[in-house]
């Protein structure tokens, strides 16, 4: 143990020092990024460890954990400090996922693949953009590397499938918002019954510019329509997102509560987030024109 806490000091500091090489956009707007949330159980061996908003997700195996998303450069201790209170090690991790690859949710991502080992799985449209910092991100334009580079061990293609210690994780493909954003179907249980989880990643619309004038990405406007239709058609129990604001975690779930699943059953909500970003879709194209 005592190794590993050096390790991962030393491999803070040394991100510290290359991170200064890369341009991560300020975060001072979203002071909820920042902010410490306590960690806590969701659902079976599904529980939240990232931010007041940046939402990052661990699923525990026998054979290993899954870690989703990482949130911004700054995130990985309060990840590893989060995990520990769960009674968990980060140094268990055996893959990493995102949801997409912005600074916002991959900006610990390369020191936490360097302290663990695990193997990084990403979504084929977003794999260049991973391994390069995002600098072939459609928004960056080539110019800005946000997040600290990270080698991909596994290309991901649509409903391909993640398997770790019995846990099977469906990767569904909902490009838009970047060209790899993707979403995660899977199944988890407790004492009582089995829950069907999606981690989805909300199709918002992140760019000013008209689609037609985004020539890095000319079929932007076609991935967003098919996202939008496919995520009308899940079907789950939990719905949970990249952002917490996304799902209202801070009206379902208040620190110290009690262990309460169903406070994420919510399609109600799901569907209503899905309908607001059609309208924001549809203003969009009309402005398009």
């Amino acid at each position: 143990m005592k190794k590993f806490i050096l390790l991962f000091s030393f491999l803070c500091a040394n991100y510290s020092i290359n991170a200064q090489k890369v341009s991560e956009p300020s975060s001072e707007r979203h002071p909820e990024w920042t902010k410490s949330y306590p960690s806590f159980r969701i659902a079976g061996n599904l529980y939240y460890i990232g931010t007041s908003d940046l939402a990052c997700y661990l699923i525990v195996t026998p054979k290993g954990n899954i870690l989703i998303n990482t949130g911004l450069a700054s995130s990985a201790t309060g990840i590893k400090r989060n995990i520990e209170k769960l009674g968990f090690k980060l140094s268990d991790t055996k893959i990493l996922l995102n949801t997409q690859a912005h600074y916002d949710h991959m900006g610990a991502m390369s020191v936490i693949k360097k302290m663990t080992g695990a193997k990084l799985m990403i979504n084929e449209g977003d794999a260049s953009a991973a391994e390069d910092g995002g600098l072939s991100d459609y928004s960056s334009k080539g110019k800005v590397r946000d997040f600290e580079p990270v080698q991909v061990d596994r290309v991901l293609h649509d409903r391909d499938t993640i398997r770790l210690g019995g846990m099977q994780l469906v990767m569904l493909n909902h490009p838009g918002h970047t060209k790899g954003s993707c979403s995660y179907l899977f199944d988890v249980k407790d004492e009582k019954r089995k829950y069907r989880v999606l981690i989805a990643n909300m199709p918002t619309i992140v760019t000013d510019e008209n689609f037609s004038d985004i020539a890095a990405y000319p079929n932007i406007a076609k991935d967003y329509t098919y996202t939008l239709n496919a995520m009308r058609h899940l079907r789950f129990d939990i719905w949970l997102a990249s952002h917490a604001s996304q799902f209202g975690l801070s009206d379902k779930h208040k620190p110290g509560n009690a262990y309460n699943p169903e406070a994420f059953f919510d399609k109600n909500g799901y569907n209503q987030q899905i309908s607001d970003l059609q309208k924001d879709f549809d203003e969009k194209m009309k402005g398009d024109k």
